[in-house]
């Protein structure tokens, strides 16, 4: 086990130094900040003091050294369009981009894992037809697609919800959340929904396929064949082993759901970080762009860490091929 967690880290460890040098590359290749601070009239005496000043005089890979030593702090420099330190303004917008991910993956769990489950054990029934023909719009259909569709039938048409925004908030320190507020929930009922329709899908299927792999196994067989009621057979045994890989898969869609929240953000102007990624791409705010392709990246790696130890702790098949192994 300590083997397996120390091989682990060790790769997290690499996987963010690549991350961090793709992310350094933006200020070497993507503008020039000195510019952006001082515009295109500075002198060059003015460059030149500012260049050393930022320790950009110095070879490449002593920039790189202080890059990494800076970003592990959760340090990457100031805004260049808001002139704010970027490890304030991703402080400011990561938790609403939280919120709206684990309220999002929340529905696609409780939603999507009952639904797998009754489209495999009701097969030919017209709600499991509905349930697949609706999965199957969720997939297809794009993510800014669906927002626009809600806002117009559930905010512009019906006026049910708010179109935008993250309403009233409650502030716990620097933390600050909706979710203890009606007004916070309110606003956030469509954002969640457009996110979350795609994962609910995907979980849906996921789950009516390894269902209905392991009820054609020899132990479902068994079981079966000892007189096991259906309920025991399909929820004792069937739900418990179809939900292994769709835990891999959920933890992973976490990380997804908080890397690409970037399109429903900018749908619904929700204050989050996809909307302040894309601000930073509009105005080329290297800072802000390097901060959250690092953040995103320690997010995934962390899930993904996660979920390995998760399914070496459930999957007992695992813990017997290390000692096999050994």
């Amino acid at each position: 086990m300590i083997a397996f967690v120390l091989r682990r880290l060790i790769q997290a460890v690499i996987v963010m130094i690549a991350v961090a040098f793709i992310a350094f590359l933006l200020f070497q290749y993507v503008g020039d900040p000195v510019v952006f601070l001082l515009g295109q009239d500075a002198k060059p005496e003015q460059i030149r003091e500012l260049r050393s000043a930022l320790g950009l005089d110095q070879p490449f890979f002593v920039q790189f050294w202080h890059f990494l030593v800076n970003a592990a702090q959760g340090e990457f420099g100031l805004s260049l369009r808001q002139g704010a330190k970027v490890s304030r303004l991703i402080g400011e917008r990561f938790p609403a981009t939280l919120e709206l991910a684990l309220v999002a993956a929340a529905l696609a769990l409780f939603i999507g894992i009952p639904m797998g489950v009754y489209t495999a054990l009701r097969r030919g029934t017209f709600l499991s037809q509905v349930f697949m023909t609706v999965s199957l719009l969720g997939v297809s259909l794009p993510t800014f697609l669906i927002g626009i569709l809600l806002i117009l039938v559930f905010a512009v048409t019906l006026g049910w919800f708010p179109s935008f925004g993250r309403g009233e908030t409650v502030k716990f320190g620097w933390w600050t959340s909706g979710l203890f507020s009606a007004d916070g929930w309110h606003h956030i009922v469509l954002p969640s929904v457009t996110l979350a329709i795609f994962q609910l899908t995907l979980i849906m299927r996921l789950v009516r396929a390894e269902m209905l792999e392991v009820l054609r196994t020899d132990y479902i067989k068994f079981a079966r064949a000892r007189g096991l009621s259906n309920r025991a057979i399909h929820f004792g045994h069937a739900l418990k082993n179809t939900l292994v890989p769709v835990m891999t898969i959920t933890g992973l869609q976490l990380g997804g759901l908080i890397a690409f929240a970037i399109i429903t953000e900018s749908v619904f102007q929700w204050p989050g970080m996809g909307l302040l990624f894309i601000q930073a791409v509009t105005f080329a705010d290297i800072p802000v762009m390097a901060a959250y392709l690092c953040l995103i990246a320690l997010i995934f790696v962390v899930i993904n860490l996660v979920v390995d130890l998760l399914y070496f702790v459930v999957d007992p098949r695992l813990r017997v091929g290390k000692a096999g192994g050994h």
